[in-house]
């Protein structure tokens, strides 16, 4: 799972950083103001595409994080409830195998104590 996560991260890193070197060098770069603007109509017509390329990549990671949550929560759950029905089990057990205290006759006791 987390070398997944680091996957989808390096991805968008590297799409994000793609895109700054691309502008950071168009404008740096020794070129006509005209052949700049070509180029950067070029870039700006291909950002839709690394949009959706970058909105993709991100909602298989999403996608594959929320499968993941929920077959731990899965696991947690029934390791829970394997839990609770021992835990069940050993009350059950007890109560059967000792039986419950007979009850004290206290007006007896006081009788005794006041005489």
């Amino acid at each position: 799972m987390a070398s997944n996560n680091k996957g989808g991260a390096l991805l968008a890193g590297m799409v994000i950083g793609g895109l700054v070197g691309s502008v950071t060098g168009l404008l740096l770069a020794p070129r006509s103001g005209k052949q700049t603007r070509q180029l950067l109509k070029k870039s700006a017509d291909a950002l839709p595409d690394l949009a959706e390329d970058l909105a993709t990549t991100l909602q298989l990671q999403a996608d594959y994080l929320s499968e993941a949550t929920q077959r731990n929560w899965q696991g947690t759950l029934e390791r829970l409830k394997e839990a609770i029905a021992a835990g069940v089990e050993a009350t059950q057990t007890t109560m059967v195998s000792e039986p419950e205290p007979k009850p004290r006759d206290i007006t007896a006791e006081t009788t005794l104590a006041d005489d």
